[in-house]
């Protein structure tokens, strides 16, 4: 009765005896040892069930004992294989946080590719009808839209978030890795051993891309770089209007870099430096970094423009030009272009007072067409038969040379628009090639130069503000 007694007390603290215990009770109810001996069973349960059991302790056959150590005596609590006990399930917890985070992780990132694969498949057309746009259009609208997630709120000098830096490598590295297989075939000589020499094809990068995608990716780092140098910085930014803790300044000495009547940009956040200004140290670093963005700036640009000039103009562009070049510039410019023995296209630009965006756009759109109308003649003239040409020798040759000269000054007046107004948006023949373009290789080259001119030309805006507030902030004293 002692015995049960005993046994019903260690069961309300909590005691539960193991099996050979109780087999040991009930064989021998004379004997009374003192605590029971673990055996194999008994341990590979507890292991099996409980991670956090004071009773748990490595063995094997070798190791193992007949006789159990008081540590592991039931009812003895030891602190130390308690704390070692929770580090372990702690590093085990860990470790399948880890394990179930790269796996959501890379879940994400293959649903990533899927999409972009699926759509790039079916030309952004989800109906699968087939109605889609080809997939050099789909391959620049992606790398467009990749540029927008990715830095269309990047509205501050600050480095750009990890995540969003992370997206931008590996997503451009997947769109970029098409290039890989454009390529071009070239003969090349082969010797074989008995002496004869054969010609042989042999393929390697299309010459545009070999020359320009090595030149964009630089320029890529080199802008990310740019940005990570901002992170401690004597300025910061505030919202427009509000007044920030320790500054003495508010909205009002907001200026952007902007043409001459073009309106604030009011989304953008205000800059803020201190009363006494920036030190010579970060002025200086804000220079250099102007510096080399617009170096950037233009050599992005430059890519651009080339790139453009080489896509194939649409024929629905050719058939909506005006059939004469005078009706499309205006009577002041043409007449000045025609008259004039040496042309200015500054002069033409100061005198026609361009006061908005939209006018320089309006003004370069009409340029252009009347560029193209111009050259159009300038051949159609050149393309006429041999009778033809024989007949209207000499009332072609002037005309001929007329069109040609008004198609360089066109040009010359164009070009010199554009670089007067470098945030100028797309001409209407430039939305037209790249919306009509097939070749896949100068889709890409076009959206990648694009979205780092826009990029670059943002940031010297950004450190052109910091600059202008700076100033403002020494002529109040």
């Amino acid at each position: 009765m002692d015995i049960i007694s005993n046994s019903d007390e260690k069961y309300e603290m909590g005691y539960h005896p193991s099996p050979s215990s109780l087999d040991q009770t009930d064989q021998s109810p004379t004997d009374t040892p003192s605590y029971s001996i673990l055996s194999r069973d008994s341990f590979a349960y507890c292991r099996t069930n409980s991670e956090t059991s004071a009773f748990s302790e490595h063995t094997d056959d070798h190791s193992y004992s007949e006789i159990a150590s008081p540590i592991c005596w039931p009812g003895t609590k030891s602190p130390m294989r308690a704390a070692l006990s929770r580090l372990g399930m702690n590093q085990r917890r860990h470790c399948l946080d880890e394990k179930k985070r790269d796996e959501v992780t890379t879940d994400v990132e293959l649903e990533l590719m899927k999409e972009r694969f699926s759509k790039l498949l079916l030309g952004e057309d989800m109906s699968g009808n087939g109605k889609g746009v080809c997939t050099a259009v789909t391959i620049s609208n992606a790398i467009t839209n990749l540029y927008a997630s990715v830095f269309g709120q990047q509205l501050k000098l600050e480095p750009l978030h990890p995540e969003k830096k992370s997206m931008w490598k590996r997503e451009m590295n997947c769109l970029l890795s098409v290039c890989d297989y454009i390529v071009e075939f070239t003969p090349k000589s082969q010797n074989l051993k008995d002496g004869t020499i054969l010609e042989v094809m042999t393929s390697q990068p299309r010459l545009d891309i070999y020359i320009n995608l090595p030149a964009l990716k630089k320029l890529d780092a080199m802008l990310l770089d740019t940005l990570d140098s901002f992170e401690d910085t004597e300025f910061w930014y505030a919202e427009r209007g509000s007044m920030f803790e320790n500054s003495t300044r508010s909205g009002s000495f907001r200026k952007t870099v902007q043409p001459q009547g073009k309106e604030e940009k009011w989304w953008l956040p205000v800059p803020c430096v201190s009363p006494a200004g920036l030190s010579e140290k970060s002025k200086k670093h804000l220079r250099q970094k102007r510096a080399r963005a617009n170096q950037i700036h233009k050599a992005a640009m430059a890519i651009n423009s080339c790139i453009l000039a080489e896509m194939e103009i649409p024929e629905s562009y050719m058939a909506s030009l005006p059939k004469s070049g005078k009706a499309s510039v205006g009577d002041t410019i043409y007449r000045y272009m025609y008259t004039a023995e040496i042309f200015s296209p500054d002069h033409v630009l100061d005198s026609l007072n361009i006061t908005s965006e939209h006018e320089a756009l309006e003004l370069a759109d009409k340029v252009e067409a009347s560029m193209h109308t111009w050259r159009r003649k300038a051949c159609i003239t050149h393309s006429k038969s041999s009778w033809d040409m024989v007949k209207d020798l000499m009332s072609d040759f002037d005309r001929s040379d007329k069109n040609s000269l008004l198609a360089k000054r066109a040009e010359s007046l164009l070009f010199y628009l554009k670089q007067r107004y470098p945030e100028l948006s797309q001409t209407t023949l430039d939305t037209c090639k790249i919306q009509y373009n097939k070749d896949v290789g100068q889709a890409i080259l076009e959206s990648y130069s694009r979205v780092l001119e826009g990029l670059a030309f943002n940031i010297v805006a950004r450190i052109e503000d910091v600059l202008f507030v700076d100033k403002s902030m020494k002529s109040q004293d």
